[in-house]
């Protein structure tokens, strides 16, 4: 008789240990996916910070920059008129556009600043009007005006320093600040290459006009 009452216990039992098993199994196989993704993620954002440092990358910018650069115009001679003498800060700033949008496309449009070169969106400021200031009628009791706490402080000069950061960076206007940290980071990682790049060019185009000022015959 204990046998036959026992049986549907152990009957009940089994389905729910079952269930149990397979909610565990199945919690462990999305904690272990999430973890596997979160690594694959880092690993490629580690590799997407190092990318800017590398010797092949470096070479790959300094050869498109080179190519983008005889589309520049040259600077006139010193015998031109005084007319073209704004070429030479016009010239500069070609050589720097083109350098901009070289590295973009070297970034392969993959982050926010990359993509706001190449689309090149220019957002116009239009300034606010001031709001006239009306004239307290006399007798009235001066306001007093309201505490701002150390906390809410620290606060707004976060959210200042964060929209100062979001506005150098392209791309990163009214971005929350995680986003603007990331872009920041990996922009200033293409810029120093950008630096080292271009100080490489200058050498190499410099010891080459001597060279060929050397060659070149006696007037």
């Amino acid at each position: 008789m204990a046998s036959v009452m026992s049986s549907p216990v152990t009957n009940t039992d089994r389905p729910r240990e079952s269930r149990r098993k397979r909610k565990k199994k199945s919690l462990a196989l999305s904690l272990h996916q999430t973890q596997s993704r979160a690594d694959h993620q880092n690993q490629n954002q580690i590799m997407d910070n190092n990318r800017w440092r590398t010797a092949a990358e470096q070479q790959n910018y300094s050869s498109k920059l080179l190519q983008a650069l005889r589309h520049v115009p040259t600077i006139p001679p010193p015998s031109a008129p005084a007319s073209s003498s704004g070429s030479a800060p016009r010239r500069g700033r070609a050589i720097r556009e083109a350098a901009d949008r070289v590295l973009a496309v070297t970034a392969k449009g993959r982050t926010r600043w990359s993509r706001a070169i190449l689309t090149n969106r220019l957002k116009l400021k239009f300034l606010k009007a001031k709001k006239p200031k009306v004239a307290s009628p006399m007798g009235t009791s001066r306001t007093r005006k309201p505490r701002v706490s150390l906390v809410r402080l620290k606060a707004k000069n976060l959210q200042k320093k964060a929209r100062v950061l979001g506005n150098l960076v392209p791309g990163c206007r009214k971005q929350p600040l995680p986003v603007i940290l990331e872009e920041a980071h990996d922009y200033i990682s293409a810029l120093e290459m950008q630096v080292r790049a271009m100080t490489a060019l200058a050498e190499l185009l410099t010891v080459a006009g001597a060279v060929s000022g050397s060659l070149s015959p006696p007037p």
